[in-house]
């Protein structure tokens, strides 16, 4: 063989391998780690599936779930006047009327803290619930696509750790456990027609010519033809296979929000979050089981207010009816539904300019709202003080967020940690405080 001929024979090898790698990742899952389910996964787990709703930036809990009236204008700005739900003695902020409505089917609790004000490391300690350190962990999205993924039972073409629209960027999601259980991340926007999911739907691209594509890169590929056998290649072709169903098979018509009635569609806001939280919906009831919705806008730092007259309108109408419909289908039971920030905001409004009536970041006390999957609704977790800066009553720290997730699961977060490195790491933290359950709520 010449030189020119073993050049080519590796560039040929290395875009079969890449290709698989990133076919496989397409496909949803890792071609080979664990084959056998671990003795941590209980078999009457309350919860199949989790919607995150992730606020992006850190959500006011003043200006949500735990307002303060008596507080001055200095702390509750214009939200003076919150309202009653539909569970006595519960009130949330006056611009979420519609899960006003819904209060019995959540529970809120008013007392997360970890004092962190950072972004990174609070998104990383509120979706690992591990402390920042050497070794990286998975984030519960990942972890729940390891457990209740393809070696444990999933059975969906879809991947099971599913992000919309796009991924944080704030840590590597997949932590230790590799490449392989890193989102899929969507792209595009589920308020636009057609959703424009990256791998399924391409702009401007007919299926005529994806198909045509396909078989022009079959048609090139002579060392797949001439090594027919060989195990890396059959792989592959698995994977490609399930690639191109997800493209043109059932998993299409999933992300196509067409199908669904126009008042359905208006009912959850024609916009991104409410689009999505309908996505979200679309993918629990496929079997999916974890659904992240990343939603920006919540870092307000200037002019807050005018943008919370707009986003917390967006967010109620969305919510309170994602928790109905679900409820409705049959889905809340075996659903959670989890909405929470990496942290808070500023109890104190900053009206001096530059800020122009911003909040900052605050890590110290902040809301987090579960429903669905075993948590039940209408209860409160929790107090903060009279404005909100700290924590007056029954601290919760992320790992006891976490773990009470896990534990409805189906997930034993005491358990070691699976993994294909050979680490010797509990799915939870011991720590001296905080370790335990959320037993109020489940």
């Amino acid at each position: 063989m010449s030189k020119a001929d073993k050049t080519l024979l590796t560039r040929r090898e290395a875009m079969k391998y890449g290709l698989l790698g990133a076919a496989a990742l397409a496909a949803g899952g890792p071609l080979n780690l664990y084959a056998d389910p671990p003795p941590l996964l209980k078999l009457n787990a309350k919860a199949k599936s989790v919607i995150q709703i992730w606020m992006w930036g850190g959500p006011s809990h003043l200006d949500s779930f735990d307002p303060k009236p008596d507080a001055s204008y200095d702390f509750c700005g214009p939200y003076n006047n919150p309202i009653k739900t539909n569970v006595d003695g519960i009130r949330i902020c006056e611009m979420l009327p519609l899960l006003a409505k819904q209060a019995d089917k959540y529970s809120i609790i008013r007392s997360m803290t970890h004092g962190i004000n950072a972004h990174e490391t609070a998104s990383y300690m509120t979706q690992t619930g591990h402390e920042p350190g050497r070794l990286v962990y998975p984030c519960v999205g990942a972890v729940v696509s390891m457990l209740k993924g393809y070696k444990y039972g999933y059975k969906g073409v879809v991947p099971p750790y599913i992000v919309l629209t796009q991924p944080q960027g704030r840590f590597s999601e997949a932590g230790f456990f590799g490449p392989e259980y890193k989102p899929f991340s969507t792209g595009g926007d589920p308020n636009r027609d057609p959703f424009m999911v990256e791998g399924i739907v391409a702009k401007g691209i007919t299926d005529e010519r994806q198909h045509s594509r396909r078989a022009l890169l079959h048609s090139l590929d002579t060392l797949g033809k001439a090594m027919p056998e060989e195990k890396n290649f059959k792989q592959l072709n698995q994977a490609e296979d399930k690639a191109y169903e997800m493209m043109f098979g059932d998993v299409r018509e999933l992300f196509n929000l067409s199908s669904e009635s126009d008042e359905t569609r208006d009912l959850y806001g024609r916009n991104t979050f409410g689009q999505g939280c309908l996505t979200a919906r679309r993918l629990v009831e496929h079997g999916v089981p974890y659904v992240t919705i990343n939603y920006k806008g919540w870092d307000t730092h200037k002019q807050h207010f005018q943008i919370m007259g707009r986003k917390l309108p967006e967010m109620d109408r969305a919510m309170a009816t994602l928790l109905k419909d679900l409820s409705e289908r049959g889905l809340l039971d075996s659903t959670i539904v989890w909405w929470q920030g990496e942290f808070g905001r500023g109890p104190k409004i900053q009206w001096n300019p530059p800020w122009n009536g911003g909040r900052s970041h605050h890590g110290a006390c902040f809301s987090a709202m579960v429903a669905g999957g075993g948590f039940k609704g209408g209860s409160i977790i929790g107090s903060s003080d009279r404005t909100g800066s700290e924590v007056d009553t029954r601290p919760v720290y992320p790992q006891n967020m976490i773990g009470t997730i896990y534990h409805l699961l189906g997930i034993n977060p005491n358990e070691l940690l699976p993994n294909s490195r050979g680490l010797d790491v509990k799915i939870m933290p011991q720590a001296e405080e905080g370790d335990g359950l959320l037993t109020e709520i489940i």
